[in-house]
């Protein structure tokens, strides 16, 4: 038993009779993370979801830290250097909820949530789908952001991005992700200006889009085909063969993320010609592992 001892580099000093289940209970082990290493992983954060507060600043606050929702950063519109980290990178925000994107749901668990202090929809307009009897809000309807928080928003976003290794297709509106259930961060976020100025995210080049104008492949292209496309470039749609209240939910969130100032919920010939632009230049960029 001693030279087995001596052989396992457990030996100890001797006081009586040393049972092997104490040696075992006083012996501590080398975690050794640097003899091997798997190639097979990736990061676990995947995705940038953006989304506004419909709240000011103290009641966003509360609601984000005395709460069940939470997200990681918190951007307030005072015009300051701060941005405030509400919970560890490394720890679960609340903040996604429901849906998908790019192949991936539970995105709790792979994201990073940033909201931004906003009122969302203008008070005057708040009821104007149950009053007008429209289905979506127009891009007049909604609140703009003050330039210091898209300031904050593109430097916070190129740093987590870049340490993280996320796709521009995975920076994304909690709307994206969730279509039939939230419009956030709305019409007025300039996601054209985020990736012409600061490079984050992504958008279309005008000549694909012209030439993607075409009204006789539009008016060919089945209504499968176009949720296909939608589907390829990671929106979560069904596979009816009508444009159903679920289907617009998703088209309608597609035209706030990528043609805001005419948001209607309607597949037409501009909103197809975007999307399939969006294919051609974003075609094979993600990862779905």
């Amino acid at each position: 038993m001693k030279n087995i001892l001596l052989a396992l580099g457990l030996i100890l000093p001797l006081v009586g009779c040393v049972t092997t289940s104490q040696v075992a209970s006083t012996d501590s082990y080398l975690v050794d993370s640097h003899t091997y290493r798997s190639t097979g992983k990736s990061e676990r954060i995947k995705t940038i979801v953006l989304h506004y507060t419909v709240s000011d600043n103290d009641r966003s606050i509360e609601l984000l830290t005395e709460g069940k929702v939470s997200a990681h950063y918190l951007i307030m519109d005072t015009d300051d250097n701060k941005i405030y980290n509400l919970v560890p990178e490394n720890e679960r925000a609340w903040h996604a909820g429901d849906g998908g994107f790019a192949g991936r749901t539970i995105l709790n668990d792979t994201s990073i949530g940033i909201e931004i202090v906003n009122a969302g929809i203008q008070p005057q307009y708040r009821d104007a789908l149950k009053n007008d009897n429209v289905d979506y809000h127009p891009y007049d309807h909604y609140v703009a952001f003050d330039e210091i928080q898209i300031k904050k928003v593109a430097e916070l976003v190129q740093d987590i991005a870049a340490r993280y290794d996320i796709s521009p297709k995975d920076i994304i509106g909690h709307s994206d992700m969730a279509p039939s259930r939230k419009i956030d961060p709305g019409a007025k976020f300039p996601w054209e200006r985020l990736y012409k100025q600061y490079g984050i995210g992504t958008w279309y080049d005008d000549a694909d889009k012209f030439a993607f104008m075409d009204i006789e492949a539009f008016a060919t292209a089945t209504i499968p085909e176009i949720k296909q496309q939608l589907r390829d470039y990671g929106y979560q749609i069904n596979d009816s063969d009508e444009w159903d209240k679920a289907s617009r939910d998703v088209v309608y969130a597609f035209q706030l993320h990528f043609r805001p100032h005419n948001p209607t919920g309607e597949m037409d010939i501009e909103t197809y010609a975007i999307l399939k632009a969006l294919n051609k230049k974003y075609a094979g960029r993600d990862n779905f592992y």
